[in-house]
């Protein structure tokens, strides 16, 4: 078995590392944030000490097959269960969550590495993730934003404003507008608009001169 000192240490590096990381998530306030990747890095660790130097009284067993991958194994496998939880189905095509639940299972990876004593691996990693994570992140929005599509719920009171505020719309050159459904719902009328990424300066001057318009009750936005 390896000192104590040696198994502080690389718990202690798990817990840095993975908190590293789940304080980029807990800075965009997902439930999956700090304390959860902390945990999850350190276990991975925990799990990896266990399958490496668990079992050195039997390790010169015959009677024993033995295999220090396998704990490793299940661990890539089971982290699945915590990274689907943290997957949330929004509506029908939009889901959130992909990169907390594949952050969760790289930590477990980082974890895994660091139990095994590769800290280097480790730490490397832990740095990219967050390059990754961090720094592209501004990067794919100002590059990808175009792409993306918005979603505007109007309700108006009458027909007749619903049909002023979608004539405003189209007089607008910044909105493209990509589907548009009017439906009625008791004495409401509501506008379900789908239109191409606004840059995020133009989206609040948007929706603030929706929600002035005579008629207008109530202007929703999602992505």
């Amino acid at each position: 078995m390896i000192p104590w000192t040696e198994v502080l240490l690389r718990l202690g590096l798990a817990a840095i590392f993975g908190g590293m990381i789940g304080l980029e998530r807990e800075r965009k306030e997902w439930t999956a944030g700090l304390r959860t990747h902390m945990m999850v890095c350190l276990g991975a660790a925990l799990m990896m000490l266990v399958s490496s130097y668990g079992f050195d009284e039997l390790r010169n067993s015959r009677q024993i097959d033995f295999d220090p991958s396998r704990v490793a194994a299940q661990v890539v496998s089971g982290i699945g269960f915590i990274g689907a939880g943290a997957i949330l189905f929004l509506r029908d095509g939009v889901i959130r969550g992909l990169t907390t639940a594949a952050g969760l299972w790289t930590v477990a990876g980082i974890g895994l590495a660091v139990g095994g004593g590769m800290y280097i691996a480790a730490l490397l990693t832990t740095l990219i993730a967050l390059v990754i994570l961090w720094v592209l992140n501004p990067i794919e929005t100002y590059f990808f934003n175009k792409f993306k599509h918005q979603n505007l719920k109007i309700t108006t009171r009458d027909k007749n404003q619903s049909a002023a505020v979608i004539a405003k719309l189209l007089e607008r050159k910044e909105v493209g507008i990509l589907d548009l459904t009017v439906s009625s719902s008791e004495n409401n009328y509501v506008i379900e608009i789908r239109i191409k990424g606004l840059p995020d300066r133009e989206l609040p001057k948007l929706l603030n001169d929706l929600q002035r318009e005579p008629g207008v009750k109530q202007v929703l936005w999602n992505n």
